[in-house]
């Protein structure tokens, strides 16, 4: 995909940077504000949420949708200062260029070690990387369609692109997937709203509900394994 469509880099309004695809009108990331979004959607009202209610001492995360690794490198951070051990696996069927993530900006925002977000990205692929006492990453280059895990993940950060313009990506047959892969009681979170995306979670088994959203976003959606 990086190959065929013109990509640009763009900052968002909360000063935090994304990538553009202008063919599609379409990012990354909310131009709302990318740092908001991801904390707001898959730490506040997935991780923060989950471990509220539950206790465990290894908790694994699936993420739909790797991307420009922004969930993935907030996650290491709450890792270590909540000092809960996390197990990521991030799916990702056409991972991001170096050359693009070299010119995020989430490091300087995060006030975190750019070292550390450029480790996420040339990790080995397929490969379980322990980064520190309590993170550790997998990336799986595969298309969501071939994701096949069972009972597996307590949480799943569902982070693909929006359904306007791959709508594929949010039916039935995929939340099916992420419906087994999920534990019994396990969550997840998406910044979508959209009424045929709450149908089809619905119609693979899942409790859902509406919550308020990002900045910019009136709404998203918790799924509950049930």
């Amino acid at each position: 995909m990086s190959n065929i469509l013109k990509r640009e880099i763009i900052i968002t309004k909360d000063g935090s940077s994304t990538i553009h695809i202008p063919e599609w009108n379409e990012q990354y990331h909310s131009k709302h504000g990318a740092i908001q979004e991801s904390k707001h959607v898959f730490i506040e009202k997935g991780l923060y949420y989950y471990l509220q209610n539950n206790t465990t001492s290894a908790l694994n995360i699936l993420e739909v949708g790797f991307g420009t690794g922004l969930n993935a490198i907030i996650t290491l951070l709450e890792s270590n200062r909540l000092q809960q051990s996390i197990h990521y696996t991030g799916v990702e069927a056409y991972p991001v260029e170096m050359s693009e993530i070299k010119k995020l900006n989430y490091s300087v925002e995060l006030n975190c070690s750019k070292k550390d977000y450029n480790n996420l990205h040339q990790s080995q692929w397929e490969k379980k990387i322990v980064f520190d006492q309590f993170f550790s990453l997998e990336k799986r280059k595969q298309l969501f369609s071939e994701i096949v895990d069972k009972n597996r993940y307590h949480i799943i950060y569902f982070d693909a692109f929006g359904a306007r313009v791959q709508p594929d990506l949010w039916t039935k047959y995929i939340f099916i997937k992420m419906y087994d892969a999920l534990i019994l009681g396990g969550v997840l979170v998406t910044y979508s709203a959209k009424g045929s995306v709450r149908r089809a979670m619905q119609s693979s088994g899942f409790l859902v509900e509406r919550l308020p959203g990002p900045r910019g976003k009136r709404e998203m959606l918790r799924a509950t394994k049930v």
